[in-house]
């Protein structure tokens, strides 16, 4: 990038405490504003899907014409203004977009700063995965495939598939590891509510990284008729590049919005990170700006093997899921179980484009351990009335992390994409906090 990173690295850097500079109390609340479709695709990978000499095609052959289709197929519908007028009709109509952006002025008078939160909770749904959903499986129409595939951790975006499915009156399987249907029950339940079926994955982990293997095997057997709804920023090309531009609604309007209300552009832009696509739809539009960009992960119960979910903290070069990215391996290679409290962070590699930011140093990442990620959770419920999926409630622990200990200048104007609401994390939480739960 041309900015220097001094400068943009500077609200960042550790400062001697100040007044509050009383800014927050001043900005007025913002205005519903206008949804923002898909703009021609900028920043692209090379045509087999390298961001620098991350990502690629590491398929099947018999997945090869179909990920060429499906690269052919959403340029000519990114091109398309049908397309992209029916896509943003359903966004504002059935969707809910835009959606707010929110000054949390309690918690911005506890850190210290003027926080404002992209609410992606407020989505039909609960989380930033039915923006993805919707541009896909407009796609698969659009292809002729009347067959649904996905995969989920938390359930958002199995969710978010059998939604859709059922709005366009497709067939729809879900994989989900076994490990998830427990944790995640109540989105097993919507989902099925739906019309979905919900295929639960045993092997390995029970997982995850399992679910995404079992639904690759289902769309090796039957690529002519099924489209695979891959629900973050993995897999092979055009995966990454696609989902990244179905989510950069996230950030175009969190973009036109602060900007609409405060002036400007924020000083720091804070997202969660497991395979990526909630952050690399809030990061895309800000790339190009001399703006500070954080990514949490998912630290788990520590850095050790199989402790974690951090890949691009921990990660080593390697190919998961048909792209070459930062994988959580052991010296020969072989992928390493994971560990997170948040089932939608439980995923031991991240999106190719994510590993390219990470190299080039536009974009610093960092993990917060399951502890503090239960304590986000607590503070965003208890100073804004807001209960946060575990997922966001990483970068909201970062955050207060970094403004205790200085990291992040006091009175710094801080965007967080709030990528989902809580209720499916409750039980979670309340285990977790030793509360008693199904009585």
């Amino acid at each position: 990038m041309s900015e220097p990173e001094n400068d943009r690295a500077a609200v960042l850097e550790a400062s001697a405490p100040t007044e509050a500079s009383g800014r927050s109390a001043a900005v007025p609340t913002p205005t519903a504003g206008t949804a923002v479709p898909p703009p021609t695709v900028p920043h692209r990978p090379d045509p087999l899907g390298h961001f620098g000499v991350w990502g690629g095609r590491f398929v099947p052959e018999v997945l090869m014409p179909a990920v060429d289709e499906l690269a052919s197929a959403f340029d000519d519908a990114v091109a398309d203004q049908a397309f992209l007028a029916e896509l943003d009709d359903l966004r504002r109509s059935y969707a809910g977009r835009p959606t707010p952006l929110t000054l949390a002025r309690r918690l911005s008078a506890e850190l210290g700063l003027e926080v404002w939160l992209k609410r992606e909770d407020l989505l039909h749904t609960g989380a930033h995965k039915l923006n993805n959903a919707l541009g896909q499986q407009l796609l698969a129409r659009r292809m002729g495939k009347q067959r649904v595939i996905a995969e989920t951790g938390a359930g958002q975006h199995g969710v978010a598939t059998a939604t859709v499915a059922a709005l366009l009156g497709q067939e729809c399987v879900v994989y989900m590891g076994e490990e998830d249907t427990r944790r995640q029950h109540l989105n097993v339940v919507r989902m099925r509510l739906l019309g979905t079926e919900v295929r639960s994955v045993a092997t390995g982990t029970a997982t995850l990284k399992d679910a995404i293997s079992e639904a690759l095997r289902d769309w090796v057997e039957s690529v002519r008729t099924t489209h695979y709804v891959i629900g973050s920023v993995v897999g092979p090309h055009p995966f990454p590049l696609m989902v990244r531009e179905f989510q950069r609604v996230i950030g175009e309007e969190a973009r036109t919005q602060i900007r609409e209300v405060t002036g400007g552009l924020p000083e720091l832009v804070v997202a969660c990170v497991g395979g990526g696509s909630n952050a690399a739809g809030m990061f895309a539009p800000f790339v190009d700006d001399d703006v500070p960009l954080v990514g949490v992960e998912a630290g788990g119960r520590g850095p050790g093997p199989g402790d974690n979910a951090a890949s691009n903290s921990f990660g080593e070069p390697g190919v998961l899921h048909g792209a070459r990215s930062y994988v959580l391996q052991d010296p020969d290679g072989q992928v390493l179980p994971t560990h997170s409290v948040s089932a939608g962070l439980d995923y031991p590699g991240t999106g190719p484009e994510h590993a390219f930011w990470k190299d080039s140093g536009r974009i610093r990442y960092t993990e917060v351990p399951d502890d503090l990620a239960l304590e986000g959770f607590k503070l965003l419920a208890r100073t804004e009335g807001i209960l946060p999926a575990l997922e966001p409630s990483h970068a909201i622990a970062w955050l207060a992390r970094a403004a205790r200990e200085g990291e992040v200048q006091r009175g710094a104007r801080v965007l967080l994409c709030l990528s989902g609401r809580g209720d499916k994390d409750v039980e979670t939480v309340a285990r977790a906090l030793g509360e008693e739960v199904g009585r």
